[in-house]
This record gives C-alpha cells, structure tokens and sequence, in this order.
C-alpha cells in the first residue's frame, strides 16, 4: 500500500549519464566572477511576482560560464511572504513532483533529494517529527550527504554541514541531508573530483541568502539551449545570487520547478527526463519540497 507523508521540509539517487564537457577551473578567478555578475544583471531576467513576497525569475542566454544556460529560480522574502515548507514524501510509488504539491495545495514546490529509482524511498538521512524515517544507504557517495536542510521547531529554515560524529547524533527535529554542499559562511565549498560533480548536467538547488531570502533554483540541461552546471559552476551561481549557504538537491532528470498557475501546468522549467525542451519531462521522484501558505495543515 502506498503511503504518503507530509513533513517540515525537504528532499533520487543517481544522475543519469551525460556527455561529459569541459569543466572550468574549480576555483574561478576575478574576472570569470565578474563575467557571472554581469551576466546575472537585473536586466537580464524576466521577473513576474507570483504572491506576497514572491518571485518567479528566468534567464536564458550565453553568458554564463562560456555555455548557453537556461535558469529558473522562485525567490521568496521568508520575513514577507507569509509561507511555510513541507517536504511531501511516498515511501513505495514514485510520485511527480507537480502531484505531490497539487494534491497538498501548494503554492510552489521543487524536487527533493536523493532516491532509489528502482525501488522508490529516500536513500538519503532525514528526520521528522523527531523520529529517524530513513538512514543514508551505504552506496550513497559521503559527497551527496555531506550537509541538509534543517528546520527547528520554530520553524526556521537553515543548511547545516553532517556533524563528525553523524546525522543521528543532531537533536534538530526536521533535518534532510543531500550534497553536495555548496556554499556555506559565504564561501565555496571544494568539490569531489567525481564525473557527477564535473559533468555538466540538469541541477536543482535551495540556498539562503543574508536577508533571509529562499532560493528554489534549477538549471535546466541536456540540450543546445540548456547545456547544464558542474556543481562547480552551481556553487558559483548560487554565491552570486547571494546565497551565503547553499546546497545541492538531487537533479537530472528530476530537476523540476512547479509554480501554481504558471507555466505549463505549473511547470516552469524544462525537466529533461523526455530528452526534449519542453515543460514535458518531468519524472516522478519519492520526495519533494513544498511551500504553502502558512497555517495550512
């Protein structure tokens, strides 16, 4: 029997493979930083507020990272907008993530974290209610656990780094970990020498910024108009944005961005697990981040 959860915030295993690119230098100097700054220019975006302390903004052009990038990204003022985060979950049948906020009555929501494609349920740590509902699988690369989204009883969204001595010893009573982290303290973070940190693929990725904003961001990929980030180039993205922690969500062909009643049914992005650029490809995952409006049960 399926079971359906529903819990304060978030989060498939495995990016499918993509060609490999070229990678840029992991560590950008001034002048690649300042061609990102420019490129992201307010001008640049197409900007439409979607509620009270919200905002849907895209850019799609060439000028990031010598490549042509297709970028959406929900900005929400978290001292404005009157909203809250839940993370919808189903522990058997994969579910989209444009259902799962649809049937939860949502106003936005991205996809989650890691899962078993297979077999469905979260391969990643995470805790709700102060009970542990899934632990990190052996197979799961340190890398892509390596940090999560915390949220304390008060509510307070915040991305922590794994503690030495593991996720279990944290008393925090909704936490989800994915990886890898981004940025945190407003800086970088070193990456893995790994295919599935320094290949270009589809990327999904929440930050904060240091006037409590939430960034619900993805990068669409796998296609001459949307070529995709290393989680190099994400990091950089998400730094530039002004996020001073961020981190990386599952992505691929999971990489989705829902928007109530905007896009193609609420579809934003190009999802690309149709190998189209379309609003079409969406895959259904095991878990995905939904905001509401505060008060909703």
């Amino acid at each position: 029997m399926k079971k359906l959860f529903l819990l304060p915030f978030l989060f498939n295993l495995l990016l499918t493979a993509a060609q490999p690119t070229p990678v840029l230098a992991q560590s950008p100097g001034i002048a690649q930083e300042t061609n990102i700054e420019q490129a992201l220019r307010k001008k640049h975006w197409q900007t439409e507020k979607v509620g009270r302390g919200m905002r849907w903004k895209y850019y799609h052009g060439n000028g990031l990272f010598a490549s042509r990038q297709s970028i959406n990204m929900l900005d929400i003022n978290l001292r404005k907008a009157g909203i809250q985060v839940r993370f919808a979950y189903s522990d058997s049948t994969r579910i989209k993530t444009s259902d799962f906020a649809r049937e939860q009555g949502a106003v936005a929501a991205i996809n989650g974290s890691y899962f078993d494609v297979k077999n469905g349920g979260s391969v990643n740590f995470f805790r709700t209610g102060g009970q542990i509902n899934a632990t990190s699988t052996p197979q799961l690369p340190a890398y892509r656990e390596n940090a999560a989204i915390a949220v304390d009883v008060a509510g307070k969204v915040s991305i922590i780094r794994k503690p030495k001595a593991g996720w279990e010893t944290t008393a925090i009573p909704e936490l989800l970990s994915s990886g890898p982290l981004l940025v945190f303290g407003g800086q970088v973070e070193a990456m893995v020498p790994q295919a599935f940190n320094t290949n270009r693929h589809p990327r999904t990725a929440i930050g904060i910024t240091s006037d409590n904003h939430l960034l619900l961001v993805t990068v669409d990929g796998r296609s001459a108009e949307a070529q995709g980030m290393t989680n190099a180039e994400l990091a950089q993205l998400m730094l530039t944005l002004g996020c001073t922690e961020a981190l990386n969500l599952d992505g691929g062909g999971s990489t989705t961005l829902w928007i109530d009643g905007r896009g193609t049914n609420g579809i934003v992005n190009f999802p690309s697990d149709n190998k189209a650029y379309d609003h079409e490809g969406e895959r259904a995952v095991a878990n995905s981040v939904l905001i509401l409006k505060k008060g909703r049960d």
